[in-house]
């Protein structure tokens, strides 16, 4: 393909300009052209699918995010004129039909690592200690409160807040927006207390959550605080933030909420994003009859 480099550039800022899609999926469609781009100098799909599998040893579903990305691609190649059919069209892969359950945190780590953020409030001793430790904790607990994905806690504005309500107005995937009620005070709570202490250093960033130099707190630097928390409480070493979010989706559901509403909390497209947490909840339930009820024994 003559001058693909160029052609993946310029396919890249004709989905910025016409879709709203949000920087980790554009990211997202960069690397997977990349990585298609230099495979081959003739770009043989079905080779290139071997080496995924093979080679690499990538799992279907990232296989199949990959083929989604070149076959827009193709289809913005075709429209141009510049190639004469897509070849993906044509040809027919088999999948394995995965599908994972979410991981969570018990109920118990959770409240380990809140121990964790309550001692490592109480014992901050210089000024830019408390600075620190109010927003990691503000961070934590607003991850655990609302089960908000961290580039979405990244990108919160200070004009997303809605004071008199205890309500944020957070930006999701696709740009779709949605509000969040804080059901917890203390959650609360310790958001003013660092929406505070963020005045007082005469921050004058537009995001709510920033690092020592009053930039925007990376999704890096969430991962990098909940890292160190999980580490203190010591709790799953392999848990990632994105736990919590599961963490809370699952037990709005186990504690009686319905799916609709879980929905429209978490941020999902489709009720069938959302209906993989009954499946987990599902299975804690059978879990807990095949322990403690008491007519298995008699």
């Amino acid at each position: 393909m003559l001058n693909a480099s160029q052609l993946c550039t310029d396919f890249i800022k004709k989905i910025e300009n016409s879709k709203n899609l949000s920087f980790l999926t554009i990211y997202a469609y960069k690397s997977d052209l990349s990585d298609f781009i230099g495979f081959s100098d003739q770009l043989n799909i079905i080779d290139y699918v071997n080496n995924l599998r093979l080679v690499k040893k990538l799992k279907d579903t990232s296989i199949k995010r990959k083929l989604v990305t070149i076959n827009m691609f193709y289809e913005y190649l075709l429209d141009k004129g510049l190639v004469d059919n897509n070849p993906i069209s044509k040809l027919k892969f088999n999948f394995k039909k995965e599908r994972k359950l979410p991981k969570t945190l018990t109920i118990k780590e959770v409240s380990k690592i809140l121990e964790v953020i309550d001692r490592s409030l109480t014992e901050t001793t210089s000024y830019f200690s408390v600075y620190i430790y109010t927003r990691n904790a503000a961070v934590m607990d607003l991850l655990i409160t609302t089960g908000m994905r961290i580039n979405e806690l990244s990108s919160l504005k200070l004009e997303d807040i809605i004071y008199h309500d205890h309500t944020i107005l957070i930006h999701g995937k696709g740009r779709k927006q949605r509000l969040i009620y804080i059901s917890s005070q203390t959650t609360w709570d310790r958001f003013k207390n660092w929406l505070k202490i963020r005045k007082d250093m005469e921050c004058n960033h537009t995001y709510v959550f920033t690092n020592r130099y009053h930039n925007r707190l990376s999704i890096y630097a969430i991962e990098d605080i909940y890292s160190k928390y999980k580490v203190q409480a010591k709790i799953n070493n392999q848990s990632t933030p994105h736990y919590l979010r599961h963490t809370f989706a699952t037990n709005l559901l186990s504690n009686g909420a319905d799916i609709r509403s879980v929905q429209e909390i978490l941020g999902h497209s489709s009720i069938t994003t959302t209906q993989i947490y009954t499946e987990v909840t599902n299975k804690r339930k059978r879990q807990v009859l095949n322990k403690y009820n008491y007519r298995n024994k008699l």
